[in-house]
């Protein structure tokens, strides 16, 4: 995990080199600073040598400022590096996560990639900060305190090795208490997450059927875990701060006690005693900085191990060793294809599924819900790869093509339109991002969308809401269809992407794609038997397998399924004109 956290250190490496650099200076001219004001006292106060006192003052002066310098030079560079890793690190899980494939994205809801871009990295930076500076101030001035203080006076020196044992047996266990609380906390932090974000994206539901209550209770019992488990870590890591005062005051009176003996027994100086008072606290002051360094540790190994689960994700979705660069054609065949979300054969999603659509061809996809439809499309820009048999575009199978050009070659038009903050101009270049703006009018007059996007005051360069707010359900469809147009692709997904549309839209949609792309392969899962009944081929679903395929007239002359579906729709249709 460390190895894979140091590689995004990068270009601040110079600043994680200078910054524990600057405070071994800081360190060593503090602990130096104490030596030297006992020649002071013994040597100029004490008699009332004047000159001794300007010359010792003047060197102590001197010493201080340094050691000021050093210390500031320090944490401007280990705030540079600090920042500057946790913006690479931050990075670098962005980058990795664009990467996964629809499966890596399953195993991480969204609620809890966020957690781990924002507050486990934060986290980190805090950490890395700590472990540049602090934690390297700390054992260089508990070393050269003690060093410093044999110097002066070694009998005395032996008090604070009583103590150490105790202090690093109360760190030992505050820390094996605290790891399980804090790795429980953050995973309800990815709970609270996502209950903020569902509360916000559904908003307008929450309000129309009143639950504000009940969302307000959810959000309480998650809050209300997240504060008993940090309240009881920080009890636990709270019992560091008296424990270190004790063994300090302790080891205070003690060198106090017994210094002020040996100063009556002409053993020890009155400055001398001073420096060891000094160096008693500093080297405790050290040891409690020691006991939060490793808090800070406890806190963050928690989420350097969320952080290094989606650094160490790696799409399972790759190029083989030779891919294809060019897809020849819009035809798509699947022979034999089996797949399972799961990897498990005994739990197939799709099973047997057997056809073969040539370029040009428009193939309806019917059937009830759960019945694999949106599975079966996706295998063909390969969001997903099968678990038995095979699916060829252009003759290929699709394992066997490069994915950036397999998936230009293919646009889709999802079930759940999305559309991104900024102009519609702007969310239809997503399609092809230096279309001019004369192919924008023209996909969107193809999808239907042109004569109200005129209507709205600022026309094509309209602010679009985050995910859509802002426009129809309708309308979104019809930007979304627009902005797969865009691509002029060999294959056209569309995945029940009419369903907010009139039929009489619906119906001058596909006009205009029989007229203006027939070279693309179409591929329409529709609800609405009005939307594929023209289509050259029909394939009927039913739990995750082909019932049946045909036209129109064959499968309503022979299968049931359709025969069903599509009397109960007329039906619907004779009752809604009788009213």
């Amino acid at each position: 995990m460390m190895k894979r956290l140091l590689g995004c250190v990068g270009e601040y490496k110079r600043d994680s080199f200078l910054a524990p650099l600057f405070v071994t200076g800081e360190v060593i001219l503090e602990v130096i600073i104490p030596f030297l004001m006992s020649y002071l006292i013994d040597q100029g106060i004490q008699v009332g040598n004047m000159q001794k006192i300007l010359q010792w003052g003047g060197i102590l002066v001197a010493l201080t400022v340094l050691s000021l310098a050093f210390g500031a030079l320090s944490g401007k560079h280990a705030a540079r590096a600090s920042a500057g890793f946790a913006s690479n690190l931050r990075r670098k899980m962005f980058y990795n996560v664009q990467e996964f494939s629809f499966s890596n994205m399953d195993k991480f809801s969204a609620s809890s990639i966020v957690t781990r871009l924002t507050t486990d990295v934060s986290n980190i930076q805090n950490s890395y900060q700590m472990v540049i500076r602090t934690a390297v101030r700390c054992p260089v001035m508990l070393v050269s305190a003690f060093l410093m203080a044999r110097a002066v006076n070694s009998r005395l020196s032996l008090v604070f090795l009583a103590v150490i044992p105790i202090l690093g047996i109360g760190l030992y266990l505050a820390m094996s208490s605290a790891h399980p609380i804090f790795e429980r906390v953050f995973h309800t932090y990815d709970r609270l997450n996502r209950v903020v974000q569902e509360n916000l994206r559904g908003v307008r539901v929450v309000k129309s059927y009143v639950r504000a209550g009940h969302e307000k209770e959810k959000f309480n019992t998650v809050s209300d875990s997240i504060y008993r488990d940090f309240s009881r870590a920080e009890k636990i890591l709270a019992a560091n701060a008296p424990l270190m005062q004790f063994c300090m005051y302790t080891c205070i009176l003690t060198i106090s006690w017994v210094g002020a003996h040996m100063i009556v027994g002409q053993q020890l100086s009155t400055g001398q005693l001073m420096s060891m008072i000094t160096y008693s606290t500093q080297i405790l002051m050290s040891l409690m900085m020691v006991s939060m360094v490793f808090v800070m540790i406890v806190v963050s190994r928690a989420s350097v191990e969320r952080v290094c689960e989606v650094l160490a994700e790696e799409s399972d979705l790759k190029n083989g060793e030779d891919p294809v660069y060019e897809v020849p054609n819009g035809s798509v065949e699947f022979d034999g294809v089996d797949f399972s979300y799961t990897g498990n054969p005994d739990k197939l999603a799709l099973r047997g599924v057997n056809f073969s659509a040539a370029p040009g061809q428009t193939v309806g996809i019917i059937g009830g819900t759960g019945s694999a439809k949106t599975t079966m499309v996706q295998l063909i820009a390969r969001l997903y790869d099968v678990t038995g048999g095979s699916v060829k575009v252009g003759g290929i199978d699709v394992r066997e093509y490069d994915i950036k050009t397999l998936r230009d070659e293919v646009a889709m038009v999802l079930q759940k339109n999305v559309l991104f903050s900024g102009s519609i101009a702007e969310n239809l270049r997503w399609g092809k991002e230096n279309a001019t703006d004369e192919e924008i009018v023209h996909a969107c007059k193809l999808a239907q969308a042109d004569e109200f996007i005129r209507s709205f005051p600022d026309g094509y360069q309209t602010h679009i809401e985050q995910d859509g707010a802002n426009v129809s359900g309708g309308q979104k469809q019809r930007l979304c269809i627009a902005r797969a147009l865009i691509k002029k692709p060999k294959i056209l997904i569309l995945d029940d992407s009419t369903s907010a549309v009139d039929t009489r839209t619906d119906a001058l949609i596909r006009k205009a794609f029989l007229e203006e792309i027939p070279h693309t392969t179409k591929f329409i899962i529709a609800q609405r038997i009005s939307s594929v009944s023209d289509a050259d081929m029909i394939i009927v679903m039913d739990g995750g397998m082909v019932n049946a395929i045909g036209t129109h007239e064959e499968l309503l002359a022979q299968n049931a399924i359709y025969q069903e579906v599509y009397y109960s729709q007329q039906k619907g249709e004779d009752d809604r004109a009788t009213d």
